[in-house]
């Protein structure tokens, strides 16, 4: 399975431990999952991803670009650029969130199985998951399915 890594993957990762009880749930089951199964997986990831990673704390950024060390990374086409503007276009996301439209597109474009995030405000969202499939599949494209580092953990027998 082809597993797109979004900027919020390594950021978990490279995070300190949070006091909020969400965040550090979020950031055990990162940790699980990108220790014990990640290589499950074929990982992919983009420039955007990179791009993102390296900004903020440059020591932070260091631990971030580190996760990220030795996954391909997808090409930027001027077709991901397309799908993007039509989900900005669309309001499916903010014109703020053009990054995270960018990944989808990226994900989408290169025909990932797979888009894993942490970004549950803009990508993760069940309340626009269907009108952000029947954009992409009007788009000619298939969505990849948006996934949790949860959602990938194995189940417990």
């Amino acid at each position: 399975m082809r597993v797109y890594i979004e900027t919020t993957i390594p950021s978990y990762l490279a995070s300190r431990p949070s006091p909020k009880v969400v965040h550090a749930g979020h950031q055990i089951s990162a940790r699980e999952w990108w220790e014990n199964h990640r290589d499950r997986y074929e990982l992919y990831t983009s420039l955007v991803t990179h791009q993102e990673a390296e900004s903020g704390d440059a020591d932070a950024a260091r631990r971030r670009l580190n996760a990220l060390n030795g996954i391909p990374m997808l090409v930027l086409t001027p077709e991901c650029e397309v799908i993007a503007r039509a989900i900005l276009d669309s309001e499916l996301m903010p014109a703020k969130a053009d990054r995270d439209a960018l990944h989808v597109g990226i994900a989408t474009f290169h025909g990932m199985d797979v888009l894993l995030t942490w970004n549950i405000r803009h990508i993760a969202n069940a309340n626009i998951r269907h009108e952000l499939r029947a954009l992409i599949d009007s788009l000619g494209y298939v969505l990849p399915t948006i996934s949790t580092p949860e959602e990938l953990l194995p189940q417990s027998p």
